[in-house]
């Protein structure tokens, strides 16, 4: 598709937010540009990013996998994401395609996308690594696949192969929907198999975290303490069974239970939806802070960076950077690979709000074209607001997962 086309689909579509909200003053597509520049390597804005910040502790906590199985690897995606004449899906395809610069052409996309994802891991500092996400099937209450109502799937086991090939650069997270029979065996089989957390997207899962058909594995979650992953608030890209299923006020049955939960984006948009049809008058991410103040939480209840910065959620980026007493609890991912989505990610509408300075623009905005990776790094490492700025802590993640797999299985 031509640039405005792809990009005129996903605003019909409403792909990256109601209302068609987001920017097109830094452009429309990643020019997918490869070999980072010694000017931008060496660039002061860079080296300030990494000054401070162990980078051998520096895991970017929340990285998605693309790919149509190309490679053997059973990677898969919904046809539907393939007819034009859906735009959401087609257009959604395209934008994922772009921003992960994968080569779409038959037999390359699997292998063009791990490779892109490397090399720019590799452009990193010494240390750094991804934690690649898995993606379970949709389910239905019996807990057998729905391929029809899935978007796409990503193996545990190709997220652990992909893993333990480039074990200095990739970590991986499973997904298992805890309402297959087979849920515990296979939680098993995974932290056999190094997987650093479990990672849910309920309402393209069709799973309620509060539903007490969860109660065993989250028994064995908490067991193993292994961190719960999951996406919370809206969720404008992969569409389902329902928004109430990400409501946060849900995931308090697994921190009841003991469970460590990472509440995906901070819970970064939309509206608290208490079923199908009522709304709680409370946005999603007000839910959230109220839930990260209450004490019965504090050690349990974690929130990720993933997707903050982008232009239809960072009206709460001002309230994270001024609560210093929650960074401890906070950790950065990219969500790669959307930061690579240009018009998603705005480094001119950040400077318009004052929260990043115009001098860091520029750079910026030339490193997303070369590195995805280190594009949202830089630039959650330069935002501020009033002096204040994310800890190091925040980005100092890899502890975090290490202590999932301090417990012996039992």
């Amino acid at each position: 598709m031509k640039r405005r086309a792809v990009l005129g689909a996903a605003c019909a579509a409403g792909l990256l937010a109601s209302g068609c909200d987001f920017s097109l003053r830094d452009g429309v597509l990643n020019e997918c540009l490869a070999g980072l520049p010694a000017d931008l390597r060496d660039h002061p804005l860079v080296r300030a990013a990494w000054q401070g910040v162990d980078s051998h502790k520096v895991l970017d906590t929340h990285c998605h996998v693309f790919g149509d199985g190309d490679s053997g690897s059973q990677l898969w995606y919904n046809p539907k994401l393939d007819e034009f004449w859906r735009p959401l899906g087609y257009a959604q395809r395209a934008l994922y395609v772009n921003a992960s610069c994968t080569d779409n052409s038959p037999g390359h996309t699997d292998k063009s996308f791990a490779d892109r994802l490397l090399a720019q891991c590799d452009e990193m500092a010494p240390g750094f690594q991804v934690l690649l996400f898995a993606f379970d099937w949709a389910r239905d209450d019996a807990g057998r696949p729905m391929l029809d109502k899935s978007s796409f799937f990503v193996p545990n086991a190709y997220a652990a192969a992909l893993a333990h090939a480039h074990p200095s650069r990739l970590q991986w997270a499973a997904s298992i929907h805890p309402y297959d029979p087979a849920a515990i065996d296979r939680l098993d089989a995974v932290i056999a198999q190094g997987a650093r957390a479990i990672k849910w997207l309920p309402s393209a899962m069709n799973i309620d975290p509060a539903d007490a058909r969860c109660d065993r594995f989250y028994a064995r979650l908490a067991a193993l303490d292994l961190p719960l992953i999951s996406h919370a608030g809206d969720e404008r890209a992969v569409h389902g069974f329902g928004e109430h299923l990400s409501n946060p006020l849900r995931l308090r049955r697994p921190l009841d239970a003991g469970v460590r939960v990472v509440a995906a984006h901070c819970a970064s948009l939309g509206e608290a939806r208490i079923d199908e049809h009522r709304r709680s008058g409370q946005t999603n991410f007000e839910v959230f802070a109220g839930m990260m103040d209450d004490p019965a939480y504090r050690g349990r209840l974690f929130g990720d960076l993933s997707a903050v910065t982008q232009v239809n959620r960072m009206d709460v980026l001002t309230t994270i950077l001024d609560r210093p007493d929650w960074h401890d609890r906070l950790l950065n991912g990219s969500d790669y690979p959307l930061p690579g989505i240009v018009p998603l990610v705005s480094p001119r509408a950040l400077a318009d709000r004052g929260l990043l300075a115009e001098a860091a623009v520029e750079p910026l905005l030339r490193l997303r074209n070369y590195n995805v990776l280190l594009f949202d790094f830089v630039l959650k490492r330069s935002v501020a607001h009033h002096g204040k700025r994310f800890a190091a802590s925040v980005f100092e993640t890899a502890p975090f997962f290490a202590r999932s797999t301090s417990r012996p299985s039992e």
